[in-house]
């Protein structure tokens, strides 16, 4: 990677900039031997921006670092709708994206970002708290308030604080692949991967037990991924019904069991053609989906692309 060269994320900080929407871009991002990226901080004006919780920013780069960024983060900011975003702001952000940048706003970043009006009719998410506030100053959008993230190709969101890392390590797998996504997710004592389709939060305001008894059924999942699981199999590590088990997990995960499985499968077979040179059969048989046919099919499905595709641009062995 040191002859490549870095490519360019910017962080905006708007006034009363929440500190984890800003430092989650800015550390996951962060220049190192497995992160080819160079991070600048900016604002409408450099110098001190005021934030939110108590802190400030002392900001070196003013809104030219958007027209250099290949990447914008939006972190979120107070009071969003209350007031629009600095027009100088929304120019920035429309000729950054004009230029070919991808805009991905967190939290309620989004309202900077719809402010654009790059989202209109597109779906898109916040923190549940201010989803019906979105919705209601700009109607055009589709607004999803039961996501974790949207990625709708140059623009995606997030809903609040701790999505934000979601959406990083998801941006991650886009640029890099999943190995390097996994490993900054083990830097960061991360959960490598949760789906944008995950639930923001489970409906019910006092968790029960039976949510830490199925994170142990998915542990163990993942290590008999070989296996030919079933709805039975996990229904019974979990000691509870077919019916209870499927119902929960898709509560808990936004998946059914084996819409979970399937991606999980797919996500090991990712990482074995990233980091291994097993034939595309021995994988299919190493991951549980039998044969190659078989793995190309969800493979297409699920990412896009193909396996071989997949392997030529991001395997560490070509």
């Amino acid at each position: 990677m040191s002859g490549s060269p870095l490519r360019r994320v910017a962080v905006l900080v708007l006034e009363g900039a929440k500190p984890l929407d800003v430092g989650i871009p800015a550390q996951v991002f962060t220049t190192r031997a497995s992160m080819p990226y160079e991070v600048r901080v900016c604002a409408a004006q450099p110098g001190l921006v005021s934030g939110a919780d108590g802190l400030s920013y002392h900001v070196a780069h003013g809104l030219d670092a958007l027209s250099w960024a290949q990447t914008v983060f939006i972190p979120g900011y107070r009071f969003p709708d209350r007031e629009e975003p600095p027009a100088a702001v929304v120019t920035a952000l429309l000729d950054a994206h004009r230029g070919g940048a991808r805009l991905a706003a967190i939290s309620t970043g989004a309202f900077a970002l719809a402010a654009t009006g790059l989202l209109d009719g597109r779906r898109a998410t916040t923190h549940w708290h201010y989803s019906r506030a979105l919705r209601a100053r700009h109607p055009q959008i589709l607004v999803d308030e039961n996501v974790l993230f949207v990625d709708e190709g140059q623009v995606l969101t997030s809903a609040g604080a701790a999505s934000g890392l979601d959406l990083c390590l998801h941006i991650l797998r886009r640029d890099l692949g999943v190995a390097a996504s996994n490993h900054a997710a083990r830097r960061l004592v991360a959960a490598p991967y949760r789906s944008g389709g995950q639930a923001q939060y489970l409906p019910r305001s006092v968790p029960e037990p039976l949510g830490e008894r199925f994170a142990a059924t998915r542990e163990w999942a993942l290590l008999h991924l070989g296996e030919p699981l079933t709805l039975e199999d996990l229904a019974e590590h979990a000691a509870v019904s077919p019916r209870t088990f499927s119902r929960r997990f898709v509560e808990e995960t936004g998946y059914t069991p084996m819409q979970w499985i399937l991606r999980a499968r797919i996500d090991v077979a990712r990482e074995l053609l990233e980091r291994s040179e097993r034939s595309i059969e021995q994988i299919a048989a190493d991951v549980g989906l039998g044969t190659a046919a078989n793995l190309r099919r969800h493979f297409q499905q699920i990412l896009g692309t193909t396996p071989r595709e997949y392997r030529h641009t991001f395997s560490q062995h070509g």
